[in-house]
């Protein structure tokens, strides 16, 4: 998730580990244990593309992490607070739930998380995108109500598990959304004869209402659109897989390190001169149907090392049409 909605969450489990001690102190290391998982993305400064991705919600968000970590952050939290009431243990179990909680609220994302890191094993639900206003809006006003009250209020500790009830319960009717999503999706697929092998379904960025599916047909994808305000059948736009035009290159160690990011989820695009990577599971960075552009696109170029990998870059007036589009196809087709 985003990092307001770990600051937010971390604060809010703080709290509930260690609020009636010490009062907000505990909100405010509780959101700084909820930020440090997300540290890893500092690694794209010292490693290349693939590797940097493949760290990304990799050692720094598992289990492990938080059990080594937390009596080490603890203790440093410890020694700057001495003279409260809380114990080295204290600070300890506060850093660990902190620290843990993070990447159990990454999993549900699209790109989830390596929870039992070093095992490769990543769960991803895929049932809420990474920036989700009705998650953290809520939860943020309740935190902030509880950070207004006296630290033995039964009224703060109210608020705090009021928030904390209300973003857990939308996790949950998130996961129901995706059921009824997916079978939308298979539905629509069977009764328009379409033969495929597997299917991915996700919602699109900022709303559970509006969902996405990929669906692998062979020798393409088809990638589909439901809103629950929908009231025409779903229309499916096919994407060639070109797994072919790498040639050599399916061979390459970062070619089938990418591939594994992506679990197997690619297509290849020749354009510009050049071969791209595109990783479908973030979908592409509109709405029109004739996008081809996806978010997360990598270009591929041989040099003397043997292949360099460059990730596309974003750029924020793609982010506010896209949102716009969003808005209007949230609402029905």
């Amino acid at each position: 998730m985003d990092s307001l909605t770990q600051i937010v969450l971390g604060a809010s489990v703080g709290e509930a580990v260690l609020g009636k001690k010490v009062g907000n102190k505990a909100m405010l290391y509780g959101a700084i244990a909820g930020t440090v998982p997300d540290l890893d993305v500092l690694c794209r400064y010292f490693v290349d593309t693939v590797t940097a991705t493949e760290w990304h919600r990799g050692f720094s968000h598992s289990v492990l992490f938080s059990v080594l970590f937390a009596p080490v952050f603890g203790w440093m939290v410890w020694k700057v607070n001495r003279k409260r009431d809380a114990t080295w243990k204290d600070w300890s179990l506060l850093m660990f739930w902190g620290l843990v909680t993070h990447p159990i609220l990454d999993a549900f994302t699209t790109w989830g998380t390596q929870l039992f890191w070093p095992f490769k094993t990543r769960l991803a639900f895929q049932n809420i995108f990474v920036i989700d206003p009705l998650y953290t809006i809520p939860f943020l006003i309740f935190v902030i109500l509880a950070m207004r009250q006296k630290k033995m209020s039964p009224v703060r500790k109210k608020y705090n598990t009021m928030g904390l009830l209300i973003s857990s319960s939308y996790l949950l009717v998130s996961l129901l959304l995706k059921g009824f999503a997916y079978q939308k999706f298979t539905r629509t697929l069977e009764f328009q004869k379409i033969q495929y092998s597997k299917i991915d379904s996700r919602p699109t960025p900022f709303n559970t209402l509006l969902w996405t599916a990929n669906i692998d047909a062979g020798d393409v994808y088809l990638i589909g659109n439901y809103s629950f305000f929908d009231s025409e059948e779903i229309q499916f736009t096919s994407f060639p897989k070109n797994h072919g035009l790498l040639g050599d290159l399916r061979t390459n160690d970062k070619i089938n390190r990418l591939i594994n990011i992506s679990e197997g989820w690619y297509t290849i695009t020749k354009k510009e001169g050049g071969l791209f990577f595109n990783d479908l599971r973030f979908g592409l960075i509109s709405l029109d149907p004739n996008e081809e552009q996806f978010a997360f696109s990598y270009r591929l170029t041989p040099d003397d090392t043997g292949l360099k990998v460059e990730e596309t870059p974003k750029f924020k007036r793609d982010a506010k049409r896209l949102f716009s589009a969003l808005w209007e196809r949230i609402w029905g087709n």
